[in-house]
């Protein structure tokens, strides 16, 4: 029997629902009612041994196609700035554009706790698709969309087109906002960034609400919700998930040379560079870090500071730890530091971290942002 994409897209919001007993029915709703095949076009690339291979629609068959479109799962549509559907060969790089999980968006879209007749901002409209599910909850006359990649735009536009849903759209850098259509009650990003941008403030109503993904080169993101007060000061705490939402473009990393290790001091370390892989202990070192990268190695953790060439790398010693240091910071010293405040804490999970955000100054805290332990943003 053919594959039914109304059926499938039932099955898939279903799914999700029971997945996510808190998610509102509403959403839910999108899930089961936007056309996901619409907007993952003719192909999409999956992950090989090699790199990223394109896999074509008209190749796997229409069946098949459809049940991969309906699964829970992101699809990347663009590397490098090379789209899946004009690509023939295999490809090495990062993914530049997706489609992202149907889960994601609409948690994401949840987080926002948007509210009948508020006027939204989203930014980064990739394929169109979360778009789609914001104008099926809230109506198309209140969503505004803005997409960096020309290319990506003009095919969301026609995505949208053809499922009937017509928003604002707008080509620029989001992280601008889009002053055109602005002023907004709730911007949405669909990529993450590494510190609010400025006019994302200018450009909300009075109580207006921001709900981005805050991350870094580390790669460990958090989910906030943040809600404007009558002072320009913005409040909130993160969402106990963890989110993976690609970086916006102007706030990736540089290209990275090749590592190589440099001289440098050498001490017992007190901390196992295993806590990096604790997504929250990740998070607290990205703080900590905000120009470094991370890499991981057979024989413990590799740190390189992007701003000024420091570095820090672990090894095994005995039974603990090694940590050598070059450079002007001393990146295992913050991050070790600022691991074991986290660990003071108690180790808490993203959801007792919270963010106090303005156009100036902004801070990530647990628990407390009087009390607890704080990180400034990269302002």
């Amino acid at each position: 029997m053919p594959a039914d994409p109304a059926a499938l897209r039932h099955t898939l919001a279903e799914q999700i629902a029971t997945a996510h007993p808190a998610l509102d029915p509403g959403w839910r709703d999108a899930v089961g009612t936007v056309p996901r095949e619409l907007f993952l076009g003719s192909a999409a690339f999956h992950l090989t041994g090699g790199g990223w291979a394109p896999l074509r629609r008209a190749e796997v068959g229409e069946d098949e196609w459809l049940r991969m479109v309906y699964t829970d799962q992101t699809w990347v549509t663009q590397v490098e700035g090379r789209d899946a559907a004009d690509t023939a060969v295999q490809v090495t790089g990062s993914p530049t554009s997706s489609a992202t999980l149907p889960s994601l968006v609409v948690s994401t879209a949840q987080a926002a706790r948007l509210r009948p007749g508020q006027k939204v901002l989203e930014v980064g409209t990739g394929t169109g698709y979360s778009t789609a599910v914001l104008c099926h909850r809230i109506g198309a006359e209140k969503v505004v969309s803005i997409e960096y990649d020309a290319g990506l735009a003009a095919n969301a536009a026609a995505h949208l087109h053809a499922a009937g849903y017509t928003p604002a759209l707008a080509v620029g850098d989001g992280l601008n906002g889009c002053k055109e259509h602005a002023d907004y009650d709730a911007i949405i990003a669909t990529c993450a960034v590494r510190t609010i941008p400025p006019a994302w403030f200018w450009q909300l109503n009075d109580g207006g609400t921001i709900t981005t993904s805050v991350s870094g080169w580390m790669l460990a993101g958090g989910l906030i919700h943040l809600v404007l007060d009558e002072e320009g000061t913005a409040h909130g705490r993160f969402a106990d998930h963890t989110i993976t939402y690609m970086l916006a473009r102007p706030h990736e990393r540089p290209p990275s040379p090749t590592f190589f290790r440099q001289d440098g001091s050498s001490r017992p370390a007190r901390l196992d560079p295993s806590l990096l892989q604790d997504w929250a202990g990740r998070f607290v070192a990205q703080l900590a870090a905000p120009s470094a990268e991370l890499m991981t190695t057979a024989s413990g953790v590799i740190l390189r500071d992007v701003a000024t060439g420091s570095q820090a790398w672990t090894e095994p010693d005995g039974e603990g730890w090694s940590v050598h240091q070059h450079g002007p910071l001393r990146l295992w010293d913050r991050i070790e530091e600022a691991l074991q405040l986290w660990q003071g804490a108690g180790a808490p999970g993203l959801a007792e971290f919270g963010m106090t955000a303005t156009p100036f100054e902004q801070t990530v805290w647990i628990g407390s942002p009087k009390s607890g332990p704080s990180w400034r943003l990269p302002v």
